[in-house]
Formats: structure tokens, sequence, C-alpha cells
């Protein structure tokens, strides 16, 4: 059974790497999301129908981690496939766009030099097509929909986004919460070993992991 990884709007897919240490599954892969959307308008609607489209490609149910962007992306298609989506890892994610925040942010971020964006998947234009692409993204309706095991991790200096993490706890059926020490929103570079140890142990108590 295949755990997909997908990694944060500024990171890339070699963003896992150490956590990945930590986990002993063997099915495990890790996307690089920008080579998803191909030769399509970048945008989150292309983005995701993408990554609908890949996960078509897998017969069996999937294990669906992701960061930010990443935890949204896996968030949509368990919404959208539930009997295939085996369980989900959602890390600082926000499940309804805080509009004035992004807003906000992609003022701050057209006054950023190219290079800021250097060791990121997207580049700088590609991060503003991309944010402003998802400010009408609101799953609220929903999050009681979902049925199948779900670890909610949130760093605990990751302020902006503990009080989604919080009602995402609070609403998804299965859902465990797991502030993490020792981090901001991106929790794989921050701390990259517990939160491979925290991944590991959810998936082996879902009997999901290497046996």
């Amino acid at each position: 059974m295949a755990t997909i990884l997908l990694h944060g709007l500024g990171q890339t897919a070699a963003s896992w790497k150490q956590t990945l240490q930590h986990i002993t599954q063997e099915d495990v892969v890790c996307l690089e999301l920008k080579d998803l959307i191909q030769d399509q308008t970048l945008n989150y609607q292309n983005l995701y129908q993408s990554f609908e489209d890949y996960c078509q490609t897998y017969d069996e149910p999937l294990n669906l981690c992701g960061l930010s962007l990443g935890g949204i992306l896996a968030l949509n298609y368990a919404l959208n496939h539930p009997t295939k989506t085996q369980s989900l890892i959602l890390i600082g994610i926000q499940y309804k766009t805080p509009q004035k925040l992004i807003k906000l942010q992609n003022k701050i971020m057209k006054f950023l030099p190219e290079r800021v964006f250097g060791s990121a998947s997207f580049s700088k234009k590609e991060f503003l097509s991309l944010s402003q692409s998802m400010l009408e993204i609101d799953f609220t309706q929903d999050l009681t929909t979902i049925t199948c095991p779900t670890l909610v991790i949130c760093g605990e200096k990751d302020h902006w986004n503990k009080k989604a993490a919080i009602t995402l706890n609070d609403q998804l059926v299965h859902a465990k919460l797991n502030i993490m020490p020792n981090a901001g929103h991106e929790i794989n570079r921050d701390n990259p070993s517990e939160l491979g140890q925290v991944m590991q142990e959810f998936l082996a108590k879902n009997n999901l992991s290497k046996r």
C-alpha cells in the first residue's frame, strides 16, 4: 500500500529527505508537485486535477501525507475519493483559505527578489499565481464526511495554523492531534526526526507500515 508525501508551496520533494529516514514502509513516494502540472496553466484547480489523475493510477487505497499546500491537496482528494484514501497525515494546513493573510502575504512576496525562491519548487511568479487561485478554498462544510484515520500535526511555533489544526481534530471523525515541539510551519525541516517517528507510529498503529 503506497504512501504519498506532498511538500509545501515553498519546498521541494527533497524537503522530506530527513523525515524519510524514520519511515520503514517500502512504498513511499515523494511527489514533486511542479512535475505534475507539466504544460498546463499553474493554478490550484489544475494542480489538484493532475494530482487526482496521478492517484487514480493506483488500484489500492492510498496513505496521503501533506504539509501546507500538500496537505490541502491530500484533504481535497480524501473528500472526493473516500474509498481510495486509507489514511491522512495533515501538517500545518488550513481547511479554509485565510484570505486577508494570503493577500497580505502576496503583497509582501511581490517585493522579494527572485533568489528568495531559489530553493523552492515554484518560482516567484508561480508562487503568486498559485496562492491567488487558492483564495476561495473552503472545506468547512465537508470535514465531518472524512472517516479514515487522520493524524493532524502542527508545530508549536506555527501560530497561524494552530487554530485550524485544533478545529480539524474536532471535526474529523477519527483524528488525532499532535502539536510538535521545536518546530514552526515547516516541520519536515525544523524537526524532521520527531516528525518521521510520529508518522511511522501512526502508520504502524493502523497496520499500514512495513511488517
